[in-house]
This record gives C-alpha cells, sequence and structure tokens, in this order.
C-alpha cells in the first residue's frame, strides 16, 4: 500500500512543482524569441535604410561595396537599371557559381523572385517599373521565410530597382538551439524535481509506515496476550459443565483471567488515549516526599512477602511544592517498582529517592536486578516488549513502562534508565519545576 501511494505521491507532487519552472521556461522562451525576432527585424530595417540611402546618394556603385554589405547585413540583392542587371551583377553570379551550390543559388533566386512579386501584388510597388519617378519609394514586408525590402530609386533619367531579402534560416536555427537549450534545462529540473519529490515523500511516508507497522505489531501483541486468557475462561467453563464439584474452582480461575484481561484492556485504552492525545493529566500542589512515602507503605508489604527490602532515601531539607497529577506519578512509581521486583531475585533490595535543584525534581528507583544492556535500555519502553522473551509473568503485559513514560511526557518530564553501581538498573523520573 504505501509503495503504491510513495508512487502516486511522487507524481502529483512532481506534476505540481514541474509546473512552475515549466511555466516559466515557456515564458522566459516566449519573450526570448519575440525579442530575439523584433530586435532582427529592427536591424534588418536600419540595413535595408543604410541600402537604400547609399544607392540614392550615389552616382557610382562599388562593387566591393555591394560584397561587403552582402557579408556584413547577411543579405541577398537584385539591383536593375531600368530593368537591366548591371556588369558587377553578373560578376557577382558568376563569384557566387564557384563558391555556393546551384541549390542555394536556385533559392536566393526564388526568394529575390518571390519578394518581387508580393512587392508587386500585394505592396503596390512594382520593382520592374520603367517609367519616370521623381523621390524614391520603399517598402518593407516580412514572409516566413524572409524579411525583404524594395525600393525604386530615381537614377537621372531612368530608375534603379532594388529587392534586397534576409533570410530567415539563421534565425531560424537560432531559435531552435534556442528552444533546445530551454528544453534541456527544463528536463534536468523537472528529473531534478522528481528525484526530490522521491526522497521527500518517502521521507514524509516513513513515520506513516512505521506508525502501521507499530500498529499492526500492537495489535498482534494485544490479540495474543487476550487470546492466553479467554482461552482459559472458556476452557474453565467448558470444565465447569462436566464438573460442578469443582465449579468453586473453576470460577475462581475464570475470575483471576477476567481480572487480568481487564488490567489489560485498561492498559491498552490508556495507551489509546495517550495516542490520541486525549490522556489529561490534573495538576496540583503536591508534596514529592509524602508521595513516596505513601507508595512505600503500600508496596513495603508486597515486596516483604517477596523477601525484597525496599527503602526510602528523603532530602535532610524540605522539597519545594511540585505541581503534578500526584496520582499518575504515583501510578509511575508503582509501574517502576512492580517492573523492578519482577526481575530482582530473592534477597534483593530497591530504593526509592527525591532529589532538587533549581531547574527540576528528579525521582529515583533503583534496584540490584540483573539490568539492562545498552541497547535494551530505549527498546524496553516499547509496547509489549519484554527484556527477557522467556518470561511469561501473567501480570506483566510489557506496557508498564510505556504508559509510565507517556505519564511523564504528559508532565514535560523525561525518563530514561542508568546502569546502578554494583548491577541493576536505576530508573530517573525528572519533572520541571
Amino acid at each position: 500500500m504505501f509503495k503504491k501511494l510513495h508512487r502516486q505521491m511522487t507524481i502529483f507532487a512532481s506534476l505540481i512543482t514541474s509546473g512552475i519552472p515549466i511555466l516559466m521556461a515557456v515564458s522566459c522562451l516566449v519573450i526570448s524569441e519575440r525579442g530575439l525576432t523584433h530586435n532582427t527585424y529592427e536591424r534588418f530595417l536600419n540595413n535595408g535604410n543604410s541600402c537604400v540611402a547609399y544607392l540614392e546618394n550615389q552616382t557610382v556603385l562599388s562593387h566591393k561595396w555591394i560584397l561587403e554589405a552582402k557579408q556584413e547585413y547577411k543579405v541577398e540583392f537584385r539591383i536593375r537599371n531600368n530593368g537591366k542587371k548591371l556588369y558587377f551583377d553578373k560578376l557577382d553570379t558568376e563569384s557566387q557559381n564557384q563558391d555556393k551550390k546551384e541549390e542555394d543559388l536556385s533559392s536566393v533566386e526564388n526568394m529575390l523572385t518571390e519578394a518581387a512579386r508580393i512587392s508587386r501584388e500585394e505592396q503596390g510597388l512594382d520593382v520592374d517599373y520603367m517609367g519616370s519617378l521623381s523621390l524614391s519609394k520603399t517598402v518593407y514586408f516580412e514572409t516566413s521565410d524572409f524579411y525583404a525590402c524594395t525600393a525604386l530609386i530615381p537614377k537621372g533619367s531612368g530608375v534603379l530597382s532594388l529587392v534586397l531579402v534576409y533570410p530567415l534560416d539563421g534565425l531560424k536555427t537560432q531559435i531552435f538551439h534556442q528552444r533546445v537549450w530551454f528544453g534541456g534545462m527544463v528536463l534536468l529540473a523537472v528529473l531534478a524535481l522528481v528525484t526530490f519529490s522521491w526522497f521527500f515523500t518517502g521521507k514524509m511516508l516513513r513515520p506513516l509506515e512505521e506508525n502501521q507497522r507499530k500498529q499492526t505489531q500492537f495489535i498482534a501483541s494485544a490479540s495474543h496476550e487476550l487470546r492466553s486468557p479467554l482461552a482459559v475462561i472458556l476452557s474453565s467453563v467448558q470444565a465447569m459443565e462436566s464438573d460442578w464439584e469443582n465449579a468453586g474452582r473453576f470460577l475462581k480461575t475464570i475470575k483471576s483471567e477476567g481480572d487480568r484481561m481487564s488490567r489489560l484492556i485498561g492498559d491498552m485504552l490508556s495507551l489509546a488515549n495517550a495516542d490520541n492525545k486525549s490522556w489529561s493529566i490534573m495538576k496540583t500542589d503536591c508534596e514529592l516526599d509524602t508521595l513516596l512515602l505513601d507508595t512505600y507503605e503500600k508496596y513495603q508489604p508486597i515486596l516483604h512477602g517477596k523477601k525484597i527490602s525496599l527503602k526510602v532515601v528523603l532530602p535532610e531539607e524540605p522539597l519545594s511544592i511540585c505541581k503534578c497529577d500526584s496520582a499518575r506519578i504515583s501510578q509511575v512509581l508503582e509501574i517502576l517498582l512492580d517492573n523492578g521486583a519482577s526481575y530482582v531475585s530473592v534477597g534483593g533490595r530497591m530504593e526509592m529517592g527525591v532529589k532538587e535543584n533549581e531547574k527540576y525534581f528528579q525521582l529515583y528507583v533503583q534496584d540490584n536486578g540483573p539490568g539492562i544492556s545498552d541497547e535494551n535500555k530505549e527498546a524496553v519502553f516499547r509496547r509489549f516488549y519484554r527484556a527477557d522473551p522467556a518470561r511469561k509473568e501473567k501480570q506483566h503485559f510489557g506496557l508498564g513502562l510505556c504508559i509510565a513514560r507517556e505519564i511523564v511526557t504528559l508532565h514535560k518530564g523525561s525518563i530514561r534508565i542508568l546502569d546502578t553501581p554494583g548491577g541493576g538498573s536505576t530508573f530517573v523520573i525528572r519533572l520541571p519545576k
């Protein structure tokens, strides 16, 4: 499911994020092409005006100027004097035959012929006019293949006609290369965004995937824990139906297993409330030394029955008032004592204490049991975790320490595990003032 969601989110994020650089690239490309086309046409107009002005002011045309103008302006000429070719025009055609391919010459001639036709039919200027003329006439126009300038210039008793074309092959090639460059940059940007989206969405989904894994594991563990007492209850009911004489013993077993299920369900509901952020605490003024003594009086008989000694260490100076939920903090201490009693051997010892400094109160529960390895110090707070998988005690489901951490977290405090000198574990709780 998460793999499919990962792909879908990557595609969605890529489409959304890629749209921005694509739109920007297209906009920039359109503006650039318009600017390039406009500048090219403006340059052609200036060059055309320069050529017309030169022809108007010169009485003798220079073949050298014609060749230089063609090379500098990247244009092609056709100049006629009263409809006749000029001598250097013939020379230029012969030199072109040596340098250009036949199809190139044909293409140039076709453009010049087409420009003359458009000038005559669409612009109203016939470059083949051979009458008298008092003022020069010039028109500019453009087609999909070239820019053109045609002019009639009075010279003495005759007319000098000009057809000047600027092929757009170079401009089209420049625009094509620009589009390829923009397209390549956009493609690289899209690939980078796709890669980023893949890793970013994967990072976003990782906590969800981990939470689902933990939820699945939690449900499986809870089902396993509930199945055992349920199986005992059902088997006791079945046995009681065939053996009423021992019904009392079976009822006692049913009640014991029912209480066990009730405790487990209560713990699970507490953790569910913590997950839903609906587990609240009621902070009141609390004297922590009194709280420890009350907990001692409650647990000392229980631990004494297990032949485990319990000691309370209080500071000599009176403690400040602590703002906390005393019932919840007492529950944390009971969890830690109960947990420690399960691992401390007969004749062992446990100790509770409290300290205070300027920033926080520090409570601790210490034992001299087998201790907890460094790699398990964080794992023991996971749900249904048991440091020793071989232990299957009915009173412990592996939820106590998890509940203890949730309670301390609600108080904006922290809980950690240290090694007891000489062996064992020390749970340290810090509650901010």
